[in-house]
This record gives structure tokens, C-alpha cells and sequence, in this order.
């Protein structure tokens, strides 16, 4: 490579992770199961968070090649009792010492569903069982120096708007892609509130975020099964070829996971063409992404439907 070329981030970059223990959200496939192979590879202690049993085990099998240690824990963001007792067991068996989080399981543009506890099935799953389960690992990511939790949105949080009166679609009418907006939209908010109240509590916490840009992932033909329409099952296909690999999508996260570069609050993205493709480097959001008050007013409705206390309070 010429020397006035730039080499650009990737996995050579990332730096020793022995002696670290990482919990991946959705680490059965695509971006989660990439993340988690990487960091395995790289000596961390992998936990692998999954709904499904056997797909986890699959994903561990995988991850347990690279020669790395890890993990398998039953995860269903769609169920708070079951974000409670990953939770729990996931600070048992750390021994309360966890030093990244990385909230990158997800559900995009499905139809109208409902969580085990009443929410609408994005913004449930995405939004606030992700935020669940970062408020009660707190007390395990506050015991490692430099602990990061790592929040992945979405270039679909541009089209989002939350409506803080009726989160959960139980008035205002569906869209599967409005909904899932408002999910991702949630997500980074949220990251940037965390952000906010670990520095003004002064908790040695880090808290990013990060997209995959357009990338080639489970998410796109999950959806065209979930919604049963063959046409949406064409269309993922003829998306995912002009979308990046899963290698290349998951290094935003990888960088937000790992890189010392990583500014506390940032938002990390591919540097292509509006942010679809490329490596990592600092992405672009929306004013609305950046509004702190409903920042706040998410992280207090949050806490009030969830019934989880948050951490910083």
C-alpha cells in the first residue's frame, strides 16, 4: 500500500483482550456471532447471549474453534423475567466483573407483536430489554477499570420518531418501519444518556454506539418471514447484494468495543457514502438523536415501564 494512502481500522487493530470478559447480545448469528468470534480470537471471555438454545450452542461451538473461551447464556430480550435471570447468572458466574456489553441483538420491520410483558415487540425487544439488561450488569461493569457498553442503532433511526405518550403502539397506527425507527432511535438515545450519567456521577463506565451501515445480515430475510410475504423475501436478496459483508459490517462495533480512540458518548459508523459502507470512523446523527431532554424522558419511562431501577440513578 502507497504511503499516502491511509490504512484503514480493522481487526489487526484490536488490541490484547486477555483477561476480559465480553457479553454479546444475539451472538447465535450475523454481527453478534461475528463480534464474538473476533473477540474470542483476540482472548477475551466471550459470553454469548441467546434466545434460542440451539442456535446458541451452534454459535458456541463456532466461537469455541477460534480457540478463544466462551460462553452460552439463555437470553430473551422480549422477556424481562428472562433479562432478569441472565442478568443474575451472568454476574454470578463473572464474579461481578464484567468489562463490555454489547447490546446488538435486534428485530427489524416485523409485524405488530406484543412482548411477554405487553410492549410493542420492537421497541420491547430492542429498546428496552436491552436497557434492562445494561441497568442490572451495572453493578459488574463498575468493578472493571474502563468497562464499555457498546449500543447498536442503526441507520434507521433517521426515519424514527418516539412518541413518549404511546411507545408501545397501543393508539397510533402501525408501521413496521416506523416502529422499527423508534427502536433504534431509542437505542442511541439511550446510549447517550447512559453516557451522560456516568460521567456526572463520575462511574468509570463508557458508554457508545455503533452501526453496520448496509449490511448483509439474518435481519433482512427474518423479517421477510416473519411478515410471510415472498416479495419482501426477493427484495432482502437483491439488498444483501448490494449490502457488505458481515466481517466488514460488525467493525464499527469492534471498534466501539475496543479501539482507545473511542470518544465517551460517540457513535461509530462505516465512513462510505451516507455512512452505508466502509470502515469505522465517527457517524453522523440525527437532531433528534441528539435531543437530551427526551433523552432524559426516555430513560425515565423506561425505567417506569421495565421496573428496573436505573443504574446511575
Amino acid at each position: 500500500m502507497p504511503k499516502w494512502i491511509a490504512r484503514k481500522w480493522d481487526t489487526t487493530d484490536i488490541p490484547d483482550q486477555s483477561g476480559r470478559t465480553v457479553l454479546v447480545t444475539g451472538a447465535n448469528s450475523g454481527l453478534g456471532l461475528r463480534t464474538a468470534e473476533v473477540l474470542a480470537g483476540r482472548g477475551a471471555h466471550v459470553v454469548l447471549a441467546c434466545r434460542s438454545a440451539e442456535r446458541g450452542q451452534r454459535a458456541l461451538e463456532q466461537v469455541l474453534a477460534t480457540g478463544g473461551k466462551a460462553e452460552l447464556v439463555s437470553l430473551d430480550l422480549a422477556d424481562l423475567s428472562s433479562v432478569r435471570a441472565a442478568a443474575a447468572l451472568v454476574r454470578e458466574r463473572t464474579g461481578d466483573a464484567l468489562d463490555v456489553l454489547v447490546n446488538n441483538a435486534g428485530l427489524m420491520a416485523v409485524p405488530l407483536g406484543r412482548t411477554a410483558d405487553g410492549f410493542e415487540r420492537q421497541f420491547g425487544t430492542n429498546h428496552l430489554g436491552h436497557a434492562a439488561l445494561t441497568w442490572l450488569l451495572m453493578p459488574a461493569l463498575r468493578t472493571r477499570p474502563g468497562s464499555r457498553v457498546v449500543t447498536v442503532s442503526s441507520l434507521a433511526h433517521q426515519i424514527g420518531e418516539i412518541d413518549l405518550a404511546d411507545p408501545n403502539y397501543e393508539v397510533r397506527r402501525y408501521t413496521a418501519w416506523g416502529a422499527y425507527g423508534q427502536s433504534k432511535l431509542a437505542n442511541l438515545l439511550f446510549a447517550r444518556e447512559l453516557d451522560r450519567r456516568t460521567r456526572a456521577a463520575g462511574v468509570d463506565v463508557t458508554s457508545v454506539a455503533a452501526h453496520p451501515g448496509l449490511t448483509a445480515t439474518e435481519l433482512s430475510a427474518n423479517m421477510a418471514r416473519a411478515r410471510g410475504n415472498p416479495l419482501l423475501g426477493f427484495g432482502a436478496k437483491i439488498t444483501d447484494f448490494f449490502s457488505q459483508s458481515v466481517e466488514v459490517g460488525a467493525l464499527p462495533q469492534l471498534y466501539a468495543a475496543t479501539s482507545p480512540k473511542v470518544e465517551p458518548g460517540g457513535y461509530y459508523g462505516p465512513d462510505g457514502f451516507r455512512g452505508m459502507r466502509g470502515h469505522p470512523a465517527p457517524a453522523g446523527s440525527t437532531t433528534a438523536a441528539r435531543d437530551e431532554l427526551a433523552a432524559a424522558r426516555l430513560w425515565d419511562l423506561t425505567a417506569k415501564l421495565t421496573g428496573v431501577a436505573p443504574d446511575p440513578s
